[in-house]
């Protein structure tokens, strides 16, 4: 089974947003991502839709992020991406008439709630801001300087 990687995707593109004085481009972000400018587009779009970016028109236009680092949450970005599933296990059969198999589809759909829930709680607790951070503690280990490459 293939797995989501959207949020793992407008993470980094969201933390290359806030490196950058300026708005982006959808292309220089495509780049950055090796993908193509439109998916960046449609991507953004539905962070703009919930208020995690803005856009600006024109000449010297691209996206700026709308919201303080500190203020947004994986749990908030989640949403954005129309809280996607995110767990790859599923059920063999989603409304089986064997007993043993309602049995089992059972006990893995609790087991399955409750890891999505404390997944979906540790989201909540990490921000944009603490990614951040993280990679700037990286680039001074690596580098000794605080910038991107």
């Amino acid at each position: 089974m293939k797995r989501d990687s959207r949020l793992s995707g407008v993470l980094h593109v969201l933390l290359h947003m806030a490196e950058i004085d300026g708005p982006a481009t959808s292309e220089s972000l495509a780049d950055m991502m090796q993908t193509n400018p439109v998916v960046i587009r449609r991507i953004l779009a539905g962070l703009r839709n919930q208020g995690l970016v803005r856009s600006e028109k024109g000449h010297g236009g691209g996206w700026r992020l709308a919201k303080d680092l500190e203020s947004v949450t994986l749990y908030d970005i989640h949403i954005a991406l129309g809280s996607p599933g995110v767990l790859a296990l599923g059920h063999r059969t989603e409304a089986p008439g064997c007993l043993i198999e309602q049995a089992v589809n059972n006990a893995m759909g609790e087991a399955f709630n409750a890891a999505e829930a404390l997944l979906l709680a540790r989201f909540r607790e990490i921000t944009l801001a603490s990614l951040s951070r993280d990679f700037h503690q990286r680039m001074q280990v690596c580098t000794g300087s605080d910038h991107t490459s």
